[in-house]
C-alpha cells in the first residue's frame, strides 16, 4: 500500500549537545514525501522522503540564520535533505529497520533508522503512524565547520521524525520515480 507523508500531522526534529553542558533541540518544518508498507513482506517495503533545509527552526532567529549559512546546511546551494530507503528489516513485533541514502549538504552517506510502526487506521481515510530516529555524525556530511563550531557543538546529533501518513494511489511510486 503507497501512503504519502501528512506534512501536517509529521515532524522531523534533531537534537545536539553544545559547549558540553546543554543541548539544542530543532525541527524542520516542511517534510514531503511517500512509503509503501508491506507488512506481509517488509524487503518490499520502501520511503522516500524530502526535507527543505530552509525550513530549519530552532526558536532562535539568529541561530536559525547561522544554521542555514554556508557554516551549516547552506541551504541556497542545498535545499533539500533526502533520504531513500534500500533495505527493510522486521526486527521484532512493530519494530523494523530502515536502511537508506542520506543526501545532506551535498554528501551522501547510508543511515540506518530504527522505526516503530503504528499500524494502520481509519480516520478521515487510511492512516499509519510510525516513530523514527537515528543517530548521525554531523562531520560526516560536512556540517559544522571551523574551530568555533567544532569546539561547540557535539559531532554527534539525534534525529527524531513522528511520521504520519495517509493513504494514496500506487501510481505515486510510479511518478516519484521519474521525477
Amino acid at each position: 500500500m503507497i501512503w504519502q507523508i501528512d506534512p501536517t500531522h509529521s515532524q522531523v526534529s534533531f537534537s545536539i549537545r553544545v559547549m558540553g553542558v546543554t543541548t539544542t533541540k530543532g525541527r524542520f518544518n516542511a517534510l514531503r514525501g511517500h512509503l509503501s508498507i508491506d507488512e506481509q513482506n517488509p524487503a518490499n517495503s520502501w520511503v522516500e522522503a524530502e526535507v527543505d533545509a530552509a525550513s530549519i527552526d530552532t526558536h532562535n532567529k539568529l541561530r536559525d540564520a547561522h544554521l542555514r549559512s554556508a557554516a551549516f546546511f547552506a541551504v541556497k546551494q542545498y535545499p533539500t535533505i533526502v533520504f531513500q530507503s534500500t533495505h527493510v528489516e522486521h526486527v521484532s513485533d512493530q519494530d523494523y529497520k530502515v536502511t537508506g541514502n542520506l543526501s545532506l549538504h551535498g554528501v551522501t552517506k547510508p543511515v540506518t533508522f530504527d522505526v516503530a510502526y503504528h499500524d494502520q487506521r481509519t480516520i478521515k481515510g487510511a492512516r499509519t503512524g510510525l516513530r523514527v530516529s537515528a543517530k548521525i555524525n554531523r562531520t560526516d556530511f560536512g556540517l559544522g565547520q571551523g574551530m568555533a563550531v567544532q569546539f561547540a557543538a557535539s559531532e554527534m546529533a539525534t534525529i527524531e521524525i513522528a511520521l504520519e501518513a495517509v493513504q494514496t494511489s500506487a501510481q505515486v511510486r510510479e511518478a516519484v520515480a521519474t521525477s
